[in-house]
């Protein structure tokens, strides 16, 4: 998974790439080359008192150390770059992709997932990339060009390299392959404290009504605990890894100085050879070392990027038309002919061959018991969901044919928990309709009944919002969502349930003005409330997934047993036939 993510995302950087990895293979051969240089400068300087041998072969070194820290800045700031590109463009891709997941795969994943799955996984495969550009690239031409330059040095003491390197590789293999499912169960935790953290932060005034906080707290002390028992896992197998490469580093250093002054001793080997073959014996092991630390990530970014291709991955049962539909014969005439739903896994149908038009210029409610599907409903119609069986059509046509952005311009909808997004009053009534100007904006707050608020902020329309709209009540939110409706000018209004919070008078003087504004419009209205439902030009009682009845107010309260005690349940006789 993790080859293939990069072999995505890395392939349009193949230049940049190329360039990193020409800079560390020079950089690497000049850090190579200066142990040979100390080396002469030792034999032939030192020893034989020669000066001008150790100025002219010191200011060489000097050239070359300097080409050295040239190419590896380069290569590291080339590294950098492209490293961050490649997380900007994985994260892009994953946000594309679940713009284009309905809401049954966004439900599936989570929020806290996607979020953990956006940043912390991402970042993950991102360091790797980025230290394999600036330690990993020239970690395997340093191990090489390390054993090949020892071996020139001196061939017998090199026979310590057989011993270490191999032992090295095998230790550190065992404790990566420990690593791997710990990386994985890692994730997962984080995965969790995120969504508890979500879940405690969007709850709190249910926490506190409840007093609930010292529950809370356990809960999330226990979700913490968890990360925190797998992170102490993962730490203690990296704290045996450094000491474990070190141990060997100093043990070989030590047996290269025992062997190698036999050796000078016998006259075997010169001194300065022994201080390179030192040299290249550090510089071997650094290069595992290197790789060494790579390998602990490895294992983590190989998990993150499965995450990130799960998600790439998902198909969305929402699938674009081959052929879309780009025009309309604009009316807003909505049909839902014989349509079902099921829920995947689910027993039993939420929906179950329901037939219901609505017609332009027409008010058409949806009533029922909770559970009854309304609010499944309502999300066929804008293709939150697809229906499992029968169409929806918009002016006959149906919408898994519809061009994505023009169904989204002819059918907009008021959710049963509307959202504003963090700026201001003007920016987010613009949402649907960038364009629409000023006056727009305040003929729409008229006509939901939100003028008077907005008017009274300091700021008007450049009033500040907060994310979620938590600086603003439950009311004044839905007047606010569904003005934002209102400047979109769609042809198909879907209000679900988003009356709720609002008192009877704003209420009843909400549908009066809504009645004028959306008068050639086709209004479909899902409330649990009977008042806000009972002008309505027709009323669609659903009962379990099930149309059982449809009428007006009066026919179905004469004739529709289900209607009846939903309505006397909230009113009386007397005030539900007046």
């Amino acid at each position: 998974m993790l080859i293939r993510l990069l072999r995505t995302y890395l392939r349009p950087y193949r230049g940049p790439i190329t360039l990193v990895v020409v800079l560390q293979l020079v950089q690497t051969l000049a850090t190579l080359y200066l142990p040979t240089l100390n080396a002469d400068i030792i034999d032939s300087g030192v020893i034989a008192g020669d000066t001008n041998y150790i100025l002219r072969v010191g200011g060489f070194m000097l050239g070359v150390t300097l080409v050295q820290i040239v190419c590896s800045a380069a290569a590291v700031y080339f590294g950098a770059r492209t490293a961050m590109a490649l997380g900007r463009d994985v994260r892009a891709g994953i946000f594309d992709q679940v713009q284009r997941l309905s809401a049954r795969e966004v439900g599936e994943f989570g929020a806290p997932s996607l979020i953990t799955r956006t940043t912390n996984d991402i970042q993950q495969v991102q360091m790797l990339v980025l230290m394999t550009f600036t330690l990993m690239v020239s970690a395997p031409i340093m191990c090489v060009g390390g054993i090949i330059l020892a071996l020139k040095q001196d061939v017998p003491l090199s026979g310590l390299l057989l011993v270490v390197t191999p032992l090295l590789i095998g230790l550190i293999s065992l404790i990566v392959v420990r690593m791997r499912p710990l990386f994985r169960l890692m994730q997962v935790r984080i995965d969790l404290v995120n969504r508890v953290i979500r879940e405690q932060i969007t709850g709190i005034r249910v926490i506190r009504a409840f007093v609930r906080d010292e529950h809370e707290r356990a809960r999330f002390a226990s979700t913490n605990a968890d990360l925190r028992e797998v992170s102490l896992a993962v730490g203690r197998l990296m704290s045996l890894m450094f000491p474990t490469v070190m141990l060997l580093v100093n043990v070989s250093s030590i047996a290269v100085l025992w062997f190698g002054a036999k050796r000078i001793d016998a006259g075997d080997m010169q001194v300065g050879a022994l201080t390179a073959f030192l040299s290249y014996l550090m510089q071997i092991l650094m290069s595992v070392l290197m790789a060494t630390f790579m390998f602990v990530m490895i294992p983590r970014a190989e998990v993150c990027a499965e995450r990130i291709q799960e998600v790439l991955g998902t198909k969305s049962s929402v699938k674009p038309p081959a052929e879309p539909v780009t025009s309309l014969d604009v009316h807003g005439e909505l049909e839902l002919r014989g349509v079902s739903f099921h829920y995947p896994g689910a027993e039993a149908a939420v929906l179950e061959d329901v037939d219901l038009i609505a017609h332009p210029g027409q008010t058409t409610a949806i009533i029922g018991s909770t559970g009854a599907g309304k609010t499944t409903l309502l999300n066929l119609v804008p293709r939150l969901f697809d229906a499992t069986g029968g169409a929806v059509l918009v002016d006959g046509v149906d919408v898994r044919r519809i061009d994505p952005a023009l169904l989204s311009r002819t059918v907009s909808m008021v959710p049963q928990k509307p959202y504003l997004f963090s700026g201001t009053v003007a920016s987010n009534l613009r949402y649907g309709r960038p364009e629409a100007t000023d006056e727009e904006l305040w003929q729409a707050l008229e006509v939901a009944q939100a003028a008077d608020f907005v008017r009274a902020m300091p700021e008007g329309l450049e009033a500040s919002i907060a994310q979620g709209g938590t600086n603003v009540s439950g009311g004044q939110r839905q007047r606010l969502a569904i003005a934002r409706t209102l400047v979109a000018r769609p042809e198909v209004f879907l209000f679900d349930d988003s009356f709720s919070a609002l008192d009877y008078a704003t209420d009843a003087a909400l549908r009066e003005a809504l009645r004028a504004e959306t008068a050639g419009a086709t209004v479909v209205i899902v409330a649990q409330r009977v008042s806000t439902i009972r002008d309505a030009d027709r009323i669609v009682v659903l009962d379990e997934g099930r149309v059982v009845g449809t009428g007006t107010h009066q026919q179905l309260m004469d004739d529709n047993e289900t209607y009846r005690e939903i309505v006397l349940s909230q009113l009386t006789e007397q005030e539900a036939a007046a």
